[in-house]
């Protein structure tokens, strides 16, 4: 069986199914989708609702995450923020944010061996959160995004920077589409987070395979 580290090792397409783009009733269906089209890992992100709903749709999907089965990998299931609802739930690891919780704290609200990611915005917070013990960071925003409407986006540039300096899994994020996902892996980019683009997408499915096909074509 694999362990976590070589799970994520192995890790090139991330979704982020955030509730601030879908309706808490369409998430089970969004989760099945996304597995079948084939991505590494899937993260709740549910700013706005309570615990008790946020534990609830965790639970849901779960159910519908597969576990690693032998040699398989299968799908790793991240939480963001709330490390406390970890264990409930189920997931495989929280995700914390620079204005969040450390590394440290929120790996032991978790408890036991899970995975922890942090964003970063710069070179020197991505070697921080190396430093700090994060076992993959998220680099971005590469491009404008409305997710994070607030955000100044750090360009492609940044990318081969984070890549040099620091050595856990680096996954780029920020208007990453089918569109710009070629100048992104051009810019040395191994792994990505895709969130509005595949949420909106007619087929979910189909499009998290036509980002694998461009992510495992050679720019890796």
């Amino acid at each position: 069986m694999l362990t976590l580290d070589q799970r994520l090792a192995t890790a090139r397409l991330y979704a982020i199914v955030d509730t601030g783009y879908v309706d808490p009733e369409r998430v089970p269906h969004i989760t099945e989708q996304l597995v079948l089209g084939g991505v590494d890992l899937i993260q709740l992100r549910a700013k706005k609702l309570s615990l008790a709903a946020i534990a609830e749709l965790g639970k849901k999907m779960r159910a519908i995450i597969p576990a690693p089965a032998g040699y398989d990998a299968g799908v790793l299931f991240i939480l963001n923020d709330h490390p406390g609802l970890v264990p409930e739930i189920g997931a495989d690891g929280i995700h914390v944010g620079q204005d969040d919780l450390s590394v440290a704290i929120a790996r032991a609200q978790a408890g036991g061996d899970i995975i922890v990611g942090k964003s970063t915005h710069s070179l020197n917070q991505a070697i921080a959160a190396e430093k700090e013990g994060a076992d993959y960071i998220g680099v971005g925003p590469i491009y404008a995004t409305p997710t994070k409407p607030d955000y100044v986006p750090v360009g492609p540039a940044l990318i081969s920077h984070v890549r040099d300096a620091v050595r856990v899994p680096q996954f780029c994020i920020g208007g990453i589409n089918e569109q710009t996902l070629p100048e992104v892996l051009a810019a040395g980019a191994r792994r990505v987070v895709i969130v509005s683009a595949l949420l909106k997408s007619e087929d979910i499915s189909a499009y998290c395979q036509k980002v694998r096909e461009q992510l495992e074509t050679g720019h890796l």
